[in-house]
């Protein structure tokens, strides 16, 4: 089957040098510079005052975060000219790539509670990473999937991969993608105690004196090139492709050897068809620190040799935006393709580049371009490029959008509570017995129950110096990938180097980040921690496991609360079918400090007791937990021969405009998510064998879920709600129900997994698990 060709139709961008994408465009292609005096905050600590800052005023009452994703989303939306009330809301995706979020909310709620000790719960809730895309939706009323990525710097790139399986696969008409992140107190001490900021503006490609901090957001509208004629719509670029990779080399710094880059710049063009001799433009990741400087040139000149075209910094001119910078790039790619202007790298400061690369300084240059490259790289050794081209341009070789391969499950591990790996768990299902009797006292409320991992036994087979560098979520991750390990072999080296790594996490490294900003409200710059700061990226325990594993394959990290372990086997299945990947092991991890707990506990729903009834209305418990599953394709199993677990049939996905931290009680969103996943495995309801339910013992999710599975068809299917005993682990809930029905080696049938996220988002998946 031919996959869709990708038409960028409407651009939305809102930069420090500009307040939308023709006022940034005018700039930018006239190497004028955004970056300016920060005045958002006290940088009298800091290594510099310079900042790409947006300066048009933003509301007083809205996290700045949703103030310029809405800004960038509007523009987008208007320059596509795409009614959204003429088309599917329900076919809309909202794909979002950020790495802070709502960031300066959450810093000022931690602030009352580290200075005052008063937490609101509300706003602590509200301004999680999930949030962006909750506010999004809400905000444009769009009921499509929705997807929060945060690969750090790389996190909005990663989202244009995302939009584009969900686009190739067709299971939706248009997509808003893009990246947003706000300046934050947070990420500039953590730079600033790294000693990567440059103290004046960065100077990219040239002196290379570290980088400069920027805010901002950039928004797409992605739809078919058949959609975009159609309707009259003219397409900017198309996306043609994108290619991730991994170094697995270092915390924060890239593989200096350039190969996990060149990696993923050549797997985007060969994703697209093309070649390196195709490509007419690099817009570089450039962000001006040494490290970067130096590996992202023998990257490019690994792929391209002698012949390298035009690449250049757009960050000399915007600063680091940090996750909202692929999609920013994406966008200025898109714009120098569609008015035939190479962007300029400025503030060189009058030295050549060292690299011998063409950096086009100080001004834009006219050139017809087909094709560009445009590579965002991030912590963790995180690889991603994306390939834009002229609409129409023919590729050189047959596009690899197409599924080719069937998926299989070839590993299963989990944690949760009190149950340290696989075997406690499914010993403590098979018995009935919960993993959430440990008390713990909430001022105000008293007495709690909550699931704690003794996380430091369960990774005690862990070599001691890596853990010591890892943090409590890095810590579950590892777990549960080397239990998978015990139990069902580990890979050869060139087996290890060939895997991707999915991470997925319902809320990220909150005991880092929570550290990290006390540290800087306690004490200021001294009191920042820059190992510490490496681990407040969500992305983070990805990075680690790939430094354990040597893996160098395909990697992504979604933050999507509840509902994140199903996209993660969705994403890595899509890549998987495509050809893209072997194996990508996916690993979703949730930990809950006892921040959380407090935030938790004053939301409705929480069980004052151990115990849990999944409609009962007892409430829920907060558990940690933590899920590894290996995904490969059949082929790839079968050549090593390893054991097949199930095989992935189908997934679904919804979402309700419903506004954050709200779910909707008619139980529809839900139903659409649960009858895609068996649409597209070709499976009816009474052929499900087993479901396995989201049910919590909170009402309002229970009764949603019930409603949603009698408008499925499956009310009556047998059904098994794993979180009565493991709890609510939130991210890895989907995980561990897989876990769940696979880890005891029985077969199981048809399952379905069903899994919720608040805000409104739904996933579902269905695997056949016969023998």
């Amino acid at each position: 089957m031919t996959t869709p060709r990708i038409a960028l139709t409407g651009l939305g961008l809102i930069t420090g040098a500009g307040d939308d994408s023709e006022k940034s465009w005018s700039s930018i292609s006239q190497g004028i510079s955004g970056i300016k005096t920060n005045t958002l905050f006290d940088t009298s600590e800091l290594l510099t005052e310079w900042a790409g800052m947006v300066t048009s005023e933003q509301p007083a009452d809205l996290d700045r975060c949703y103030a310029l994703a809405a800004t960038a989303i509007r523009e987008a939306l208007r320059t596509s000219g795409l009614d959204l009330d003429t088309v599917d809301r329900d076919r809309v995706a909202v794909v979002v790539g950020s790495s802070l979020g709502a960031m300066p909310t959450l810093e000022s709620v931690h602030r009352d509670l580290v200075r005052e000790g008063r937490l609101d719960a509300v706003q602590a809730a509200a301004s999680q990473l999930p949030c962006v895309g909750d506010y999004i939706a809400a905000e444009f009323d769009l009921r499509g999937p929705r997807i929060v990525l945060s690969n750090a710097c790389a996190a909005s790139a990663v989202a244009l991969g995302y939009a584009a399986e969900l686009l190739w696969k067709g299971e939706v008409d248009h997509v808003i993608c893009g990246g947003v992140d706000p300046l934050a107190e947070l990420s500039a001490y953590g730079f600033s105690a790294l000693g990567a900021l440059d103290p004046e503006p960065c100077a990219p490609m040239s002196a290379s004196t570290g980088l400069t901090l920027g805010e901002g957001a950039g928004f797409m509208v992605l739809e078919s090139a058949d959609r975009a004629a159609e309707r009259g719509a003219r397409a900017l670029a198309e996306l043609g492709g994108y290619g991730l990779s991994c170094d697995g080399y270092h915390q924060t710094a890239p593989d200096p050897s350039g190969k996990g880059a060149a990696a993923a710049m050549a797997q985007a063009l060969a994703t697209a068809g093309l070649g390196p001799e195709d490509v007419d433009y690099v817009n570089l990741h450039g962000t001006g620190t040494p490290a970067n400087d130096v590996s992202e040139p023998k990257a490019v000149k690994l792929l391209f040799g002698s012949d390298v075209p035009p690449a250049s910094s757009t960050k000399s001119m915007l600063g680091h935006t940090l996750g909202a910078a692929g999609a920013v790039e994406a966008i200025v790619s898109t714009l120098a393709i569609d008015r035939g202007t190479i962007p300029p790298t400025v503030n060189t400061r009058g030295v050549p580049s060292p690299f011998g690369l063409d950096i086009v300084p100080d001004t834009g240059r006219p050139a017809e371009l087909e094709v560009v490259a445009s590579n965002s790289f991030a912590f963790g050794g995180n690889n991603a490029t994306v390939v834009l081209n002229k609409p129409g341009r023919a590729a050189r070789a047959p596009r690899r959008t197409s599924a080719v391969h069937d998926v299989v499950v070839t590993g299963v591990a989990g944690l949760a509570g009190s149950a340290g790996n696989t075997a406690e768990l499914t010993a403590a299902l098979a018995e009935g017995r919960p993993g959430f009797s440990d008390l713990e006292h909430v001022e105000g409320i008293g007495e709690l129950p909550i699931g704690r991992v003794d996380v430091r036994s369960a990774s005690r087979k862990l070599n001691p110096s890596r853990a010591r560098r890892m943090d409590p979520l890095g810590l579950l991750a590892a777990a549960a990938v080397g239990d998978l390990y015990e139990r069902h072999g580990k890979p050869s080296r060139s087996e290890a180097e060939n895997t991707g790594i999915v991470f997925a996490t319902g809320y990220g490294p909150v005991t880092s980040v929570l550290q990290f900003h006390k540290g800087v409200l306690q004490q200021g710059i001294t009191g920042a921690n820059p190992s510490m700061f490496a681990n407040t990226v969500v992305n983070a325990a990805a990075g680690h496991v790939a430094m354990l594993h040597r893996y160098r394959g395909y990697t992504a990290t979604i933050a999507n609360g509840g509902t994140s372990s199903v996209l993660a086997l969705q994403l890595a299945a899509r890549v998987i079918a495509r050809g893209a990947a072997d194996r990508i092991m996916v690993v979703v991890a949730d930990e809950f400090p006892e921040q959380a707990l407090a935030t938790q506990a004053r939301l409705p729903g929480y069980a004052r007791t151990a115990q849990v009834v999944p409609g009962g209305r007892s409430g829920m418990v907060l558990s940690e937990g933590a899920a590894a599953i290996l995904l490969e394709s059949a082929e790839s199993a079968a050549g090593r021969g390893a054991d097949v677990l199930a095989s992935v049939k189908g997934f679904g996905a919804s979402g309700e405009s419903v506004g954050i931290g709200r779910i909707g009680r008619d139980g529809e969103a839900w139903a659409r998510a649960l009858r895609g996943a068996m649409a597209e495995a070709g499976t009816a309801p009474e052929e499900i064998d087993t479901v396995v339910s989201a049910a919590s013992g909170y009402s309002l999710v229970d009764v949603a879920q019930a409603r949603a599975l009698l408008l499925s068809g499956l009310a009556d299917r047998p059904t098994v709600a794993p979180k009565a005993l493991l709890g609510e682990t939130y991210g890895s809930a989907g995980a561990l129900g897989l876990v769940a029905a696979l880890g005891g080696g029985a077969p199981q049938g048809r399952l379905l997994l069903s899994s919720f996220a608040y805000g409104g988002s739904y996933a579902a998946a269905v695997l056949d698990a016969r023998s």
